[in-house]
């Protein structure tokens, strides 16, 4: 096994035991409920269906990223092991904690002439920033070095797929995705957005689709076009939800028949509490690999 350090965020969205079993680091961001700071620390404070349910109750949520001062402080506990480090970063199209790791790790390059840190950003979220690293790590435990397995980060993470879907238009209106006039008229009309990740990292509307089960029905076909090998697809997904386990489940069965050489059973996760102050309960996404993401 190289013996480097692999990290990244909380908002990777997968669990406190996967982090641990996978020897996976990672640093914390933070959000507010009603104006209390907490540390998004997976879940482990404030459950996360009880966090979802006081932000159905109308409950105000922000969230705040992880400052250059942070990841210095974590950089440096980390070099002083004395080991290589490798960090990946939540998407740049999304926050702005990728530049804020660049500057931190410039001036540690400095105090740490001998070590290599190196920061990736994954121009991706949640579980599927997830599913990134923890690719990362199986080509760690393969014997792949450091500067191999940073190498491979930037020339395939457009690979990454994320699509998502939600079924609560709110939290949109709330955070200015959307028009209230045009929230408006998607609940009443049951409209729930497709949305992905395109090649800057930015969550992008794809389409509106009238109903639940349509959206779900939508993301499979995304899938279908856009996974590796197509319906041959033998590598993994994982899922993630906001309080809306049912639907993730009902994705994963259709995923399961439709994908027969399928590696595992689709891994579902929970969104975590940071991108869970911008989607709101009743979120779905799916992440595979596939064909390089486009604008």
């Amino acid at each position: 096994m190289s013996d480097f350090i692999l990290s990244c965020c909380s908002t990777a969205d997968l669990t406190k035991q996967h982090f641990e079993d996978r020897n996976i680091k990672y640093i914390c961001f933070h959000y507010f409920l009603d104006g209390i700071h907490y540390i998004d620390d997976l879940g482990q404070t404030i459950p996360f269906n009880e966090f979802y349910k006081k932000m159905q109750q109308g409950s105000e949520t922000r969230t705040s990223q992880v400052n250059i001062d942070e990841y210095y402080d974590y950089f440096e506990s980390l070099l002083k092991t004395g080991k290589d480090v490798l960090h990946i970063t939540l998407s740049s199209g999304l926050s702005g904690s990728y530049n804020s790791a660049r500057i931190a790790a410039a001036d540690l390059r400095e105090k740490f002439p001998q070590q290599k840190l190196y920061i990736v950003d994954s121009l991706g979220a949640s579980s599927g920033y997830g599913l990134f690293v923890d690719k990362l790590a199986d080509l760690r435990d393969a014997g792949k070095d450091i500067d191999y397995i940073y190498n491979w980060a930037n020339n395939n993470k457009l690979k990454m797929h994320h699509w998502f879907f939600s079924t609560d238009l709110s939290f949109y209106v709330k955070g200015g995705r959307i028009s209230k006039t045009a929230g408006l008229f998607g609940t009443v009309l049951k409209i729930c957005p497709v949305l992905n990740m395109d090649a800057n990292g930015k969550l992008i509307p794809r389409k509106k689709v009238r109903g639940k089960n349509n959206a779900i029905t939508e993301i499979i076909e995304e899938m279908k076009l856009n996974a590796e090998n197509g319906l041959e697809y033998n590598n993994k997904c994982y899922i993630c939800h906001s309080a809306c386990l049912d639907d993730a489940e009902k994705v994963s069965s259709l995923i399961v028949s439709n994908f027969p050489k399928l590696e595992n059973k689709p891994q579902i996760f929970d969104i975590g509490t940071t991108i869970g102050c911008h989607s709101g309960p009743g979120t779905v996404a799916v992440f595979f690999w596939g064909k390089e993401r486009e604008l």
